[in-house]
């Protein structure tokens, strides 16, 4: 038979109401008293019902976290990033899966509404305004974390993408490449494909270099990448190097290149963004951009707990350290 609450009041010799207060410490009990309360706890093996306890104390302990995949490589570090470190705050996640889509985003905000959740982080390319009205009415401590999308407004975790971006392009210089093309996706305002844009062109101009090898494509897939290179190596301009704006895109611009007998690095370096697993695991492996998704995940949970705790930061948005992983894609021009 399970230990109630009422067992451990007989036990400590206190009243019921006692012992609510030291296991949900929602009033003052004495040091004494309390120690003697969780002696008996412990001894007895008392586990408080969790759903009546947060109906007393006002708190679910759930985080809810809308993804578009679990199964990208990056959004499982993310996540990984967020259980653990929400674990240590003896908060518990509720996951749901979107696929990219507004009005599964829209229902589950309302499944994440009715389990009162205490906090929400959403991961997105892109804030649709239904949404958005939604989370403005939820009034909950809220991350989001756009694959996309600018949003001064609201809390947010990530790299400098203009710096990283810069750099990179550099690092191409640095090795005597000065035909260096850009792919990614059409820099609309206030998106992330424009700052990467814009770096890449203003890291171009810097060196007094052209910066009109450019292939805007439709999504960050391999599949894109691939067309894009199919685009970009036909035509009379052609780069020594190649910046994509994502893993996956540099991965499909490297399929081209095997499938044309282009060899990498020899005749083309190819660098990403990102660093996801399989960044490492192909042939040659891939000069990307690592982005620290594990800790963006652990540091958007983080941010949440501190508002819950009255700790909140002034900054909307965080940003945290990057490295370029220099491996065997680029080479050194004569």
């Amino acid at each position: 038979m399970a230990i109630t609450i009422k067992d451990v009041a007989k036990k400590a010799g206190v009243s019921i109401s006692t012992v609510s207060r030291v296991v949900n410490d929602s009033k003052p009990v004495s040091p004494e008293l309390k120690i003697k309360v969780m002696e008996v706890i412990e001894e007895l093996g008392y586990r408080p019902n969790e759903v009546a306890r947060s109906l007393v104390t006002k708190k679910s302990y759930l985080i809810g976290v809308i993804v578009p995949d679990i199964g990208q490589s990056h959004v499982a570090n993310m996540l990984r990033g967020i259980e653990e470190v929400g674990k240590m705050y003896n908060y518990d996640i509720l996951l749901c899966s979107s696929y990219g889509e507004m009005n599964a985003e829209l229902n589950y905000l309302q499944l994440l509404n009715r389990k009162q959740v205490e906090g929400l982080i959403i991961l997105s390319a892109k804030l649709e305004k239904e949404v958005e009205a939604y989370i403005n009415a939820f009034n909950l401590p809220f991350v989001f974390l756009s694959t996309n999308d600018y949003r001064e407004e609201y809390r947010s975790v990530d790299i400098d993408n203009k710096i990283a971006v810069y750099e990179m392009v550099t690092y191409l210089q640095q090795l005597n490449h000065k035909e260096i093309a850009y792919i990614g996706t059409k820099p609309g305002k206030k998106t992330k494909a424009e700052v990467k844009h814009d770096a890449f062109v203003k890291a171009m101009k810097d060196s007094g270099l052209p910066s009109n090898l450019v292939v805007e494509t439709e999504s960050m897939s391999k599949d894109a990448g691939y067309e894009a290179a199919k685009e970009l190596l036909n035509g009379r301009n052609h780069p020594t190097a190649v910046f994509c704006a994502s893993d996956e895109l540099a991965i499909g611009v490297m399929n081209y290149c095997h499938d044309q007998g282009i060899r990498v690095p020899e005749d083309l370096s190819v660098t990403g963004m990102g660093d996801i697993e399989m960044a490492s695991y192909i042939r040659p492996k891939l000069t990307t951009i690592s982005i620290p998704y594990y800790d963006i995940g652990a540091v958007s949970i983080r941010r949440i707990v501190k508002v819950l705790k009255g700790e909140e930061q002034t900054e909307a948005e965080i940003k945290l350290p990057f490295q370029i992983h220099k491996r065997e894609s680029c080479k050194k021009r004569a």
